[in-house]
């Protein structure tokens, strides 16, 4: 009886021990290379969701636009408030693109290439860390990454390292405080063209090519090969058309009052081909400057043409003849690019740092073109391919 009984717990023994080993060898954490995969978005305000709140703009009423409500931009995990207070990343924001891969949205309104502590914290691509759970984003992908099975980081920055705000702010307050037989252009004004100098260029896209090396770097912290995912770059795409597309005229001040579109032709046209065009060059040439052979740069410059504030063809809710974001019109016939606002025109529910920015129906137009690249693994040039919306998003086409 006592063999029998020895034999027994020792059976007993040998089973439990081979299922401990079965269970160790298939269970896996989700890591590098396992799990669901992810995409990450860093950066600044044009990819992490902000004025993702507005499917268009109204004068009259918040209510037509008002497409996510007052929760748009929280993101912490109680879906209470958000995360880093306003760095706005919206529910509609561009890494969210389903199809079985999942999404985290590290960016900040806001962000320039390195963290900055003043007003308020807005992390940058660096590896920040006070000690007190303020990270930079370089920090927060490592950490992130260490743990999701990250195939794609998008990138959107360098608009902040050139001052974009400040440029905006004074460009329309160039139109508002000149007259139309004398223009005060910003084109011109020292504290603008400081921004664009060729010593200035030089020193943010070494900014932004570091910025690039740091998420490179977060990675391979984080037990990634370089192989083993891509960084895409995204370029910025144009706000406001070009002085001969705007469907409001110079005289008076309707242009801002009403359309929120405070500049005059001739800074239009500047903002497009210069202010743009070298922020955009800036971006590309730091992408060969970090050295990563796994980086491709997603063109965006033209993704809203047709689409951009103040743009003839599309309208205000009123001036459209529409009621609601959620008519089958409302995508091709309002604007994808929230209005200029100021501290007299701002509403209740409106943040002045909306203004300018990609709004829910540009979101979600640029979650398609990041959607298409992921699927087709490859980047390229993204615009509108057509009217109306697919699967709730706006038609987009990456060539």
């Amino acid at each position: 009886m006592k063999i029998h009984r020895s034999s027994s717990v020792a059976s007993a023994f040998l089973l439990t021990a081979a299922a401990l080993v079965v269970s160790t060898s298939t269970a896996h954490a989700d890591g590098p290379g396992a799990g669901t995969p992810y995409v990450v978005s860093v950066g600044d305000s044009y990819i992490s969701g902000e004025a993702g709140r507005w499917a268009g703009s109204s004068n009259n009423s918040e209510t037509p636009a008002d497409a996510l409500g007052a929760h748009a931009y929280h993101d912490n995990a109680a879906g209470t408030g958000e995360t880093i207070p306003k760095c706005h990343r919206s529910r509609s924001a561009e890494a969210y693109i389903g199809s079985g891969v999942g999404g985290m949205n590290l960016a900040c309104s806001g962000a320039s290439t390195g963290t900055t502590t003043g007003d308020a914290f807005k992390p940058g691509l660096d590896f920040y860390d006070d000690g007190n759970g303020h990270l930079g984003q370089a920090k927060l992908l490592q950490q992130f990454a260490a743990t999701h099975n990250v195939k794609l980081v998008v990138a959107s920055i360098g608009g902040n390292d050139f001052n974009f705000a400040s440029i905006v702010t004074s460009c329309v307050t160039d139109f508002l405080t000149s007259p139309t037989w004398f223009k005060d252009y910003c084109k011109d004004d020292s504290s603008v063209v400081a921004n664009f100098t060729a010593a200035n260029v030089t020193a943010v896209r070494a900014r932004i090519a570091t910025s690039f090396q740091n998420l490179r770097t977060a990675m391979r912290n984080a037990g990634y090969a370089d192989t083993a995912w891509t960084l895409q770059v995204q370029t910025y795409p144009s706000p406001i058309p070009a002085g001969s597309g705007f469907r409001y005229g110079e005289s008076g001040y309707g242009r801002q009052n009403t359309g929120g579109c405070g500049f005059w032709n001739a800074d239009a046209d500047w903002a497009n081909s210069t202010a743009l065009a070298t922020i955009n060059n800036t971006v590309r040439a730091a992408v060969g400057q970090s050295g990563l052979a796994n980086a491709r740069i997603l063109e965006l410059q033209s993704a809203f043409n047709g689409r951009r504030l103040c743009e003839s063809g599309v309208g205000l809710y009123e001036e459209a003849g529409l009621s609601s974001w959620t008519q089958p019109a409302a995508v091709d016939k309002t604007e994808w690019i929230n209005q200029i606002r100021t501290v007299t025109t701002i509403g209740s529910n409106y943040y002045i740092q909306e203004s300018l920015h990609p709004n829910y129906w540009a979101q979600l137009a640029l979650r398609s073109c990041i959607r298409q690249s992921y699927t087709l693994d490859h980047a390229g040039t993204c615009t509108i391919a057509g009217p109306g919306l697919l699967n709730g998003e706006p038609r987009m086409s990456l060539n």
